[in-house]
């Protein structure tokens, strides 16, 4: 693993740009086009449905215009599938509400957990990982039902369609590369590695969920979300490093939040807000993440406010514990597979 010093100096230091503002541009269309929509016609209610499904934009940037059309219709696919699972489980779980219901939505995301993160990996499509599915599944699955379920995966996929579409017009912005080759590592992976994969993420979910949901706190996806974000990276170092950022930059992100929430806003200004945030989130996160996580955690918490608005104070206290509680699964995870590999490292020299 590499030094502290040097860890310190990634934390705090930004990466060269790389013409950030027109891919987070087109994100930030993305989604303000749909959230206007629905405050113009009085379905605001329904904004998870339409941030989930324009994550999709967030998928391929800096790839070749044809390659990012079939990787963000395959994102788009994902995102519309977990948010139509999401708004299932809140009408189950609204119709039979206690502990059950939050087991079954902690144990649904897991499995969602395990499964994105072999589709995103078998795609090869990037950003890697499950946080977004995770986050999508679990968020619409926690808040009361706000639309039927034929809805939510309707308004899901007309952003998602939006999103695959302004990605195409982002090459005539000057959003193409098409001397960039694509990594094809993933398609050598072995069913032993993908089934491998399936389970840290799964295994990951479920322990930091269940962790959340005996620690009394209100929201245990966060947990579940945190505890998936460091899995993603390449090499340890790296994955320890993103933990690290994250309860970092969350930490700090709630101070961003806590400023933003402290006075009264209209709906109209909260929508500003969010589309603000997702346009400077997309403009720092390749370039350090965890100053990126100063607009991402105030994103993704007015976003989920504007569909299901929660006290300020504990919502922010909250968030902060979830955050650590997965990061800390997330890093034991990590450091037991590698140790668990070195052990057999070990065995095999010995042997």
């Amino acid at each position: 693993m590499s030094s502290s010093p040097s860890r310190l100096h990634r934390l705090v230091s930004l990466a060269p740009p790389r013409y950030d503002h027109i891919p987070a541009a087109r994100i930030s269309l993305g989604l303000a086009i749909p959230l206007a929509t629905l405050l113009l016609t009085g379905h605001l209610g329904w904004a998870m449905f339409a941030g989930f499904g324009a994550f999709t934009g967030i998928y391929s940037r800096y790839e070749p215009t044809r390659d990012r059309f079939r990787r963000q219709s395959q994102a788009g696919a994902m995102l519309v599938v977990c948010v139509t699972i999401g708004a299932l489980l809140a009408q189950l779980t609204w119709a039979a509400p206690g502990m059950t219901g939050k087991i079954a939505i902690i144990v649904v995301t897991a499995l969602v957990a395990g499964g994105s993160a072999v589709v995103v990996s078998s795609r090869g499509l990037k950003p890697g990982g499950a946080i977004f599915p995770v986050f999508a599944v679990a968020a619409v699955a926690s808040a009361p039902p706000a639309a039927p379920v034929w809805v939510a995966a309707l308004v899901a996929a007309c952003c998602a369609a939006l999103c695959v579409g302004l990605g195409l017009l982002g090459h005539w912005a000057g959003e193409r590369h098409p001397g960039v080759v694509l990594s094809t590592d993933h398609l050598h992976a072995s069913r032993a590695e993908r089934t491998a994969e399936f389970l840290r993420y799964t295994v990951a979910a479920l322990a930091a969920g269940l962790l959340g949901l005996l620690s009394g706190l209100p929201f245990p996806y966060w947990a579940q979300v945190a505890a998936v974000a460091p899995l993603a990276p390449l090499g340890y170092s790296a994955q320890v490093e993103r933990g690290l950022q994250r309860v970092v930059g969350t930490t700090l992100g709630i101070v961003t939040t806590a400023f933003l929430l402290s006075f009264p806003a209209e709906p109209w200004q909260l929508v500003v807000w969010v589309v603000l945030l997702q346009f400077l989130a997309e403009l720092y996160v390749l370039r350090n993440y965890a100053m990126a996580l100063l607009f991402i955690t105030p994103l993704a918490l007015l976003m989920v406010q504007l569909g299901h608005p929660q006290p300020a104070g504990p919502m922010l206290r909250a968030r902060v514990l979830e955050t650590a509680i997965g990061v800390a699964v997330g890093l034991v995870m990590i450091l037991g597979r590698r140790a668990l590999e070195r052990r057999r490292a070990r065995q095999a020299v010995a042997g």
